[in-house]
């Protein structure tokens, strides 16, 4: 693994342009390149080797016919060179499987379905969406690419674009997994297969590149980070988050990928974009409130900013957008001594169903995610293979398949005192046919026969919750709950599902019979019998969370911290191990669905004497505003550090010194 430390203000340039453009490069201009990125703060910036239309931006020996047609200058060394310079970082980008270039000239790199058709886009569409194969000849051709560059410019890092497994029947990859003495003709087999095929396709890139580099970043790009990437960590320097609030990715997804990344001892860069959309949005800026929020998130959750922006063709660098980067990047840079090191703190760890469904943000785990940040607690993303020891209560959202395996490994972390919330599915085995959690105090029966129906909890569940019955709309289990449990809901079924019979513009009203449980605890384990989480990631019924919250309370009577926070406000903990201290972070912006296809932030609405409350470890001296410097007054109460924050302006971060 690289020994180069991130920087925390970071630009992605993409330069993704045409052939069918001319004077490329033509006004690039090294000292307003540079001159422009030190005015903006920005201390490191990723810079185009070759892009997904498959041109190079370099003075090329090996590949003379992909250099770009219009490009007269050496492009990509004068931006290096400007800022070495300066003391800026200049991390290199290339592509991998988008190449619109190698996949015209040469189709039979590209990855093929099962019927025999190419992953390509239509050829008359607009796009470079053509996958190529990484087990075909193609890899010789990148690895010719890579060693040019370490000869051609100095290397700082790659930036490799766009590796994502892909389940492949091509001639190659047919041939290694009759190899392997697998069955292709298995879409499971070749699912696998393109997960094996991937990784070690990374870990053999990085091999190459180490014989050049011993130092240099090294990071695989899919979009995404999830539990896929555990199996090929030792790949990568570092992760890179790529998270826009538009382009399919949201703003629930950062939160939710980063809070998994993070545990997996790489460093993080959160990378978002200062495109209004999505990326390629040519001449548009994003709002600066909507920056602020995304690159204060960032350093929230423990990571280091990267923003993208496009180089236009002809070279010049836009003056506008980097005034808009560097009036953020600048509030950055007085944040960064309370972030540098920094270690995101949590009792609370969430796992994850990406593990089983492959997708980026399941339903269950981004209702859990956002219950959770409403209330301002601090947790962890998870799968499988992490260490629960540290975490004091276990949330299984939904569809958690359970095991032999996990199922041990929950029942002896219950055993050493810890403590789960499941929900509908979770707990069951592969098959789904019976609960491999015992621990849950539940039995299967099957699908609950009747939805909607509706929660009627007791008295420890129903704290705070405006009536006695409440409708869950997705359909939920029938359980039994086992000798030793105890019912902390029932639930109470309508006159009938609707259909042929019906009632009013909805669903059915409740008959005020009881049908069957719908939360149930046994010892340190409480299960809800309905899809909680996706029924709250679909249409946010607050009662969905009041509950999941009221049976935290019960099982974390004492959590690392409390507010009252608005539930717009998101609070993160993180600990400076080196600085001896904790700092808390405060953030208040509010993200609006102002148009059909993206939310977005405009404003930044003040918060005023936030009252909040941290368990500490052990002795404070002082809670200190950052970076202003102003002391606040507290109060130590059962472990507990108490004080009221002044003033939050969409971010305030506070220092609690340890003595």
């Amino acid at each position: 693994m690289s020994k180069a430390e991130l920087r925390f203000r970071q630009i992605h340039l993409d330069f993704h342009t045409s052939g069918d453009i001319g004077n490329v490069g033509d006004d690039f201009d090294p000292k307003d390149f540079v001159t422009t990125l030190e005015q903006a703060r920005v201390d490191s910036i990723t810079c185009f080797a070759r892009c997904h239309h498959g041109y190079v931006y370099y003075d090329t020996k090996a590949f003379p016919e992909r250099r770009h047609p219009h490009l007269k200058r050496n492009l990509l060394k004068e931006q290096i060179e400007a800022c070495h310079a300066r003391g800026i970082r200049a991390p290199i980008y290339t592509t991998i499987q988008w190449d619109h270039y190698t996949a015209h000239h040469h189709p039979e790199w590209l990855t093929m379905e099962a019927d025999g058709s190419l992953h390509s886009n239509p050829p008359y569409d607009a796009g470079f969406y053509a996958y190529l194969c990484v087990n075909s000849p193609y890899m010789d051709l990148l690895k010719a690419h890579v060693q040019e560059l370490f000869e051609s410019v100095p290397v700082d890092g790659f930036f490799f674009d766009i590796v994502q497994p892909r389940e492949c029947s091509c001639r190659f990859c047919r041939a290694g997994m009759e190899a392997k003495g697998v069955d292709a003709s298995d879409p499971g087999v070749r699912r696998r297969y393109g997960v094996e095929t991937i990784n070690t396709f990374k870990r053999d890139l990085t091999a190459f590149v180490r014989q050049f580099s011993a130092d240099c970043t090294i990071f695989y790009n899919a979009g995404h980070i999830g539990p896929r990437h555990r199996q090929a960590v030792d790949a990568y320097s570092h992760f890179e988050i790529e998270s826009l609030p538009g382009g399919g990715w949201g703003y629930i997804h950062y939160p939710l990928s980063m809070r998994y990344a993070r545990t997996l001892g790489v460093d993080c860069l959160g990378g978002t974009g200062r495109f209004h959309t999505s990326w390629g949005d040519f001449h548009s800026l994003k709002n600066q409130a909507a920056l602020q929020f995304e690159c204060f998130r960032i350093l929230a959750l423990g990571g280091k900013c990267s923003i993208g922006d496009q180089l236009h063709p002809r070279g010049k660098i836009d003056q506008s957008t980097y005034a808009l980067i560097g009036s953020v990047y600048s509030e950055v840079e007085k944040k960064e001594p309370w972030c540098r090191g920094a270690r995101g703190l949590a009792d609370i760890a969430v796992f994850s169903p990406e593990e089983f469904t492959g997708d980026r943000i399941p339903a269950p785990a981004a209702g859990a995610v956002r219950m959770l940040q409403e209330k301002g607690h601090q947790f962890d993303v998870i799968d499988s293979q992490s260490d629960l020891s540290s975490y004091r209560v276990v949330v299984m959202p939904d569809s958690i398949s359970v095991s032999p395996e996990l199922a041990k490994k929950i029942e002896k972390y219950l055993a050493a005192g810890g403590a789960v919330i499941a929900s509908h599915r979770s707990g069951l085995n592969a098959d789904g046919t019976a609960f491999a959690l015992s621990a849950l105090g539940v039995k299967l029966k099957g699908d609950a026969p009747y939805s909607p129906d509706f929660i009627r909890p007791g008295e420890e569940l129903g704290k705070g919750l405006p009536s006695p019955e409440l409708v869950i709309y997705q359909r939920g289990m029938e359980v039994t709950a086992e000798p030793g449990s105890q019912v902390l809901a029932e639930v109470a079924v309508p006159y009938f599902n609707r259909g042929q019979r019906f009632c009013s513009h909805s669903h059915t009203p409740s008959s005020g019979k009881v049908g069957y449980p719908g939360a149930v605890r046994k010892g340190r384990a409480i299960y809800f019998a309905h899809p909680i989480f996706t029924q709250y990631s679909a249409n946010a019924p607050r009662w969905c969370k009041q509950l999941f919250l009221n049976a935290l309370d019960l099982l974390l009577p004492e959590p690392l911290v409390r507010t009252d926070a608005p539930t717009t406000a998101m609070v993160s903990l993180n600990e400076q191990a080196a600085e001896n201290r904790w700092v808390l972070h405060l953030l208040h912006y509010i993200p609006e669905r102002r148009g059909r296809e993206i939310d977005t932030i405009e404003d930044v609405i003040p918060l005023h004497d936030i009252s909040v409350s941290v368990l500490a470890p052990k002795p404070v001296q002082a809670v200190i505003c950052a970076p202003g410097g102003e002391q606040l007054p507290f109060a130590v109460k059962d472990g507990r550090i108490e004080f009221t924050v002044p003033h939050v302006i969409g971010h305030q971060m506070v220092e609690l010194a340890f003595g």
